[in-house]
């Protein structure tokens, strides 16, 4: 019997995940694709390993089918705190540069995929500030899903891309305030990167990108604006 038909409160939806708390700090982190046992699987396998060398990341306990056991993080993530208090901006932009080099300290698993040519790095692949929980004691990194291995400067410029490009909800207003916000965020964050490296990973960071299937019209354009304007 899987830990949600247990009970569960439902906490968060993303774009392929349920997260339901079940009591004891606990969650379970749930696939909505039935084919996705293979997903989990691994996502739980980095997590633990990136965990055991000194990754800020939850705890795994349990992995059934397409559901994660896992330790519950409270406190809000970046994002919503940057929305909420705009002069944190530019402390959460360091600590998302500190997670990058605690998780690019890591040797990557043998079997994991490198599609951006060299590298054993770990590299998270889809670190921004929505995927940090910030706990009373310090941040934690969430959705491992996309981890591979190369070279750090590729995950440098995928966060980089996510943050300039991904569309903000709400209404014309909120948009627009929100893509300014975009802007600055990117900019104080590419301070403490180097931007040469990153520059350079961009356009097969981009393309990868390009090519997920949840992507908005919206948000691709966007991707092809900010490599055009790196190059």
């Amino acid at each position: 019997m899987s830990a949600v038909s247990n009970g569960g409160r439902l906490m968060a939806r993303g774009r392929w995940t349920d997260v339901f708390d079940v009591g004891g700090g606990r969650v379970v982190k749930r696939y909505r694709d039935p084919a996705a046992e293979p997903i989990a699987a691994f996502e739980a396998t980095v997590m633990a390993h990136a965990r055991a060398h000194g990754v800020p990341v939850p705890e795994v306990f349990e992995v059934s089918g397409r559901e994660i056991v896992l330790e519950k993080i409270d406190g809000p993530t970046m994002l919503h705190d940057v929305t909420r208090h705009p002069r944190s901006m530019p402390r959460h932009a360091r600590t998302l540069t500190q997670l990058h080099r605690a998780v690019h300290a890591v040797a990557a698993p043998a079997d994991l995929e490198r599609p951006f040519g060299p590298g054993d790095a770990l590299l998270h692949l889809d670190l921004h500030p929505d995927n940090v929980i910030l706990s009373r004691s310090g941040p934690m990194l969430i959705d491992w899903q996309g981890a591979v291995a190369g070279p750090a400067a590729a995950d440098i410029a995928h966060t980089w891309l996510l943050i300039r490009t991904s569309v903000v909800p709400g209404s014309a207003f909120q948009r627009v305030v929100g893509s300014l916000g975009q802007r600055l965020f990117a900019r104080t964050f590419l301070t403490h990167v180097d931007v040469t490296k990153a520059r350079e990973q961009l356009p097969a960071v981009a393309a990868r990108r390009l090519q997920d299937s949840t992507l908005l019209a919206a948000e691709a354009r966007r991707i092809r604006a900010v490599v055009a304007a790196a190059r």
